[in-house]
């Protein structure tokens, strides 16, 4: 058997006064998942547990972003984050402060 993608689910998160990274990647994560109820494990004859999630994160200091945390917000099956150069990051009119824009994907995939 072979891994294959079954699903790929987008998202966009913020943090809009913060700077964070982490959390504009939770947030991302977080909207790519939430919009779905995914039945293609169930519909395989597979627990829910056997999905396996690649993560891909965009945003701009990719090396300021928690993958623990990120990975923590699958509810299901196991997982692996990769974080890589993208998103945006805009200063305030003082530039004293940021927003953080960060893209997330996940792709689902299944052992069939």
């Amino acid at each position: 058997m072979a891994l294959q993608r079954m699903v790929l689910q987008i998202g966009m998160g913020t943090d809009i006064r913060g700077g964070d990274y982490t959390k504009a990647a939770i947030r991302a994560l977080r909207d790519a998942l939430w919009h779905n109820a995914l039945s293609v494990a169930d519909a395989a004859g597979l627990p829910v547990d056997a999905m396996r999630v690649e993560v891909r994160i965009g945003v701009p200091r990719p090396d300021e972003v928690d993958k623990a945390a990120v990975l923590a917000v699958l509810p299901h099956g196991t997982g692996t984050v990769d974080v890589v150069e993208g998103g945006l990051e805009i200063l305030n009119d003082t530039g004293t402060n940021k927003t953080v824009i960060a893209n997330a994907a996940a792709m689902v995939r299944l052992d069939l």
